[in-house]
């Protein structure tokens, strides 16, 4: 089943012209054509949520190590100024 392309109501495929508004229909080959480029443009929009959530999870893992970092300094700079230096 398609749809008007002016009047948006449901009709068969391959009707050539809409029978609520009389408006030319694209003809089966431009709509495959329009469904393939569909396809490929819905691949590579996956391919492009998989580097997303790639870089995601590296900047994920970066701040998480960012985080450990800061936090063992921390604990350094405690234990520093905790350090009494021996009193010879």
């Amino acid at each position: 089943m398609g749809f008007c392309v002016n009047c948006g109501n449901q009709h068969q495929d391959g009707v050539r012209f809409c029978r609520f508004c009389g408006t030319a229909q694209p003809s089966e080959q431009l709509l495959a054509r329009l469904r393939s480029e569909a396809e490929q443009i819905r691949l590579l929009r996956m391919q492009l949520q998989q580097q997303s959530n790639q870089q995601n999870d590296a900047y994920a893992r970066l701040e998480a190590m960012r985080q450990q970092a800061e936090a063992a300094a921390r604990l350094n700079q405690q234990q520093n100024q905790n350090y009494r230096s021996p009193g010879w």
